[in-house]
């Protein structure tokens, strides 16, 4: 599984562990954490209204829904704030059409891979082979060499 994957697993989690593990249950434990998600990266101006549409096709009545909204959309929000802090800088959302604050970007850049040796340089003999072997080229494709 992938970091993404897995980061959303770790964040679905309290919802995931009060089901029973049957399909339907962790399916509906896994949308309600998307949707928390969702609503935890937008602008809070923006919850009010998507909150407001999803009562509408939930078939709650005003208290399930405030008690729906309390017990579990709000923590969740809070856990997404605590598990991914960058996401809530003010004014650094990635998903914002501006993009990371001039801060600092939100995620680190990643490491770009060596440029890979030319195949007919032929390395020093004692240099490292260049398969990657951890061998002297010497004694590793060296060997075929002479």
């Amino acid at each position: 599984m992938g970091a993404i994957a897995e980061g959303f697993v770790a964040y679905a989690q309290p919802l995931l562990d009060q089901t029973d593990g049957s399909e339907g249950q962790v399916k509906k434990a896994f949308t309600i954490s998307q949707f928390c998600f969702n609503l935890a990266i937008m602008p809070e101006g923006s919850r009010e209204k998507a909150l407001s549409e999803i009562k509408q096709s939930l078939e709650m009545n005003d208290e399930e829904f405030d008690d729906f909204r309390r017990s579990l959309v709000i923590p969740m929000i809070r856990r997404h704030e605590k598990m991914f802090p960058l996401m809530h800088r003010h004014g650094s959302s990635i998903f914002s059409p501006s993009g990371p604050s001039p801060s600092g970007p939100l995620l680190r850049e990643q490491p770009t891979a060596a440029a890979p040796a030319k195949p007919d340089a032929v390395p020093g003999r004692y240099a490292p082979c260049p398969c990657n072997s951890g061998k002297k080229y010497k004694f590793c494709c060296g060997k075929s060499r002479r």
